[in-house]
């Protein structure tokens, strides 16, 4: 019986360390949305991150209550804004200049006549070596 007992209070001992890890986790992501949020004042942002931290049971529940809403639009909106953001870097990507497309607009200069053939043949050397 006494190997069940210690075996009870190891798997009681984990669930209360996890517990407290995702309180951590929760009170740091509250501490990140006070300063997160621009609608909020700074005499507003230091009682809330005063309430949370000096009472984090209570600070928290009412917190979550009273914004939580707020909380996970502003989650949402840095969501798209990152996507969109995302998006646009890949966009950025696919379009930037790399050798190949140096050398094919030196070859269209070089077809339309605005450049002479070492002129093409230094502008692909000069791509190649990048």
């Amino acid at each position: 019986m006494d190997f069940f007992e210690n075996f009870l209070s190891i798997l009681f001992f984990t669930l209360w360390i996890f517990v407290m890890v995702a309180f951590f986790f929760v009170i740091i992501r509250i501490i990140m949305d006070v300063f997160r949020d621009s609608e909020l004042g700074g005499f507003g942002k230091t009682l809330w991150t005063i309430f949370v931290i000096f009472l984090p049971v209570i600070g928290a529940l009412v917190y979550l209550i009273a914004r939580g809403k707020g909380m996970s639009r502003r989650d949402a909106t840095q969501a798209a804004e990152m996507r969109a953001a995302q998006v646009e870097y890949t966009k950025d990507l696919m379009t930037e200049a790399g050798s190949a497309s140096e050398i094919k607009a030196a070859k269209e200069l070089l077809d339309s006549g605005a450049i002479t053939q070492d002129e093409f043949e230094a502008l692909k050397a000069k791509a190649i070596q990048k």
